[in-house]
């Protein structure tokens, strides 16, 4: 989209499933993070369990909070 900003890409592994669609997920780089679930992912039903990988869009002002872009294969 235009002028859309978009945040630091990582990927890593979901360890835990929290309540209200939050995820913990340790990253790549040995960082654990908790993750929520981005609105294209809850729009398609997507489902997150734990095991799976993913990619995650973080800020770059807080390193300790993302959100769930995409479930990888």
């Amino acid at each position: 989209m235009k002028g859309e900003k978009r945040g630091i890409l990582k990927e890593g592994v979901v360890t835990e499933a929290l309540p209200a669609t939050l995820f913990r997920v340790k990253l790549d780089d040995g960082a654990e993070i908790i993750a929520h679930l981005a609105g294209r992912l809850r729009l398609h039903y997507i489902r997150v369990m734990a095991g799976d990988r993913v990619r995650i869009e973080m800020s770059e002002y807080d390193a300790t909070k993302g959100r769930i872009v995409h479930r990888l294969k």
